[in-house]
């Protein structure tokens, strides 16, 4: 037995509950430990989630893009598969950043949606993964369509940066509260910062959490297809 298929097991078992710890921990941050924002008050704490929701989509998109550039040059099926699952999860995360916006939006800036730069570049981002995703459904017909969906989340993932700097090329209005002093916007309190890496360890587990049940469920899949396959063909 080889030391990936004899650890794997264990993996499967600490990282669920170290993600649910974690997520509780971040829960706990959140809305115990770290205090309101001066100016926004409470509805300032849904930042930690939609921040971090944003972080873990970038970070699904860039690992679709390296497995899909890998696909493109070797051509393996486990690196489509990989960039398939990232796709996926990214797209949970950044329909999440897309609910979440609007929602801290409302009382803040008085409309649930205004087309600001970063906003419309997340609705871009979130639209040019959907197509991707809509290409990989119909590959099993026409396997060229799978390195299509490659190239396409290789160009994609470039407005992740054009996300990241949209507010100063376009002078947006959505908060920058990382980069900002804590005396204009920013995280006011070193509690504040507790939350934000508390939450961003949780989010992280619960990506790779994610990430590794639907690769294993698309390999799943693949095994099931082939076994079909061949039943067919027995079949005739």
């Amino acid at each position: 037995m080889s030391a990936r298929a004899s650890s794997a097991p264990l993996v499967d078992r600490v990282l669920p509950i170290a993600a649910t710890f974690a997520m509780l921990a971040a829960l706990w941050c959140v809305f115990v430990y770290a205090p309101n924002e001066r100016m926004q008050g409470a509805v300032q704490r849904i930042f930690y989630f939609h921040v971090n929701a944003a972080w873990a989509a970038f970070l699904g998109f860039f690992v679709a893009a390296g497995a899909s550039a890998l696909f493109l040059w070797r051509g393996r099926v486990e690196h489509d598969r990989m960039a398939v699952a990232a796709v996926e999860v990214g797209m949970l995360f950044c329909t999440m950043v897309l609910v979440t916006g609007p929602i801290w939006a409302r009382p803040i800036w008085g409309a649930w949606w205004t087309w600001d730069p970063r906003l419309t570049m997340t609705v871009i981002l979130w639209t040019i993964y959907a197509v991707y995703l809509v290409l990989r459904s119909s590959a099993r017909e026409d396997p060229q369509i799978a390195r299509y969906a490659a190239v396409l989340a290789v160009i994609g993932v470039l407005d992740v940066p054009l996300i990241q700097v949209s507010v100063r090329l376009w002078r947006g209005i959505h908060p920058s509260v990382i980069s900002a002093p804590a005396n204009k916007g920013g995280l006011e309190d070193p509690r504040m910062v507790v939350a934000l890496l508390v939450t961003m360890v949780a989010f992280l587990l619960l990506f790779v959490w994610l990430l590794r049940l639907r690769y294993d469920g698309l390999r799943l899949r693949d095994a099931l297809q082939r076994l079909e396959d061949r039943l067919g063909e027995v079949a005739r």
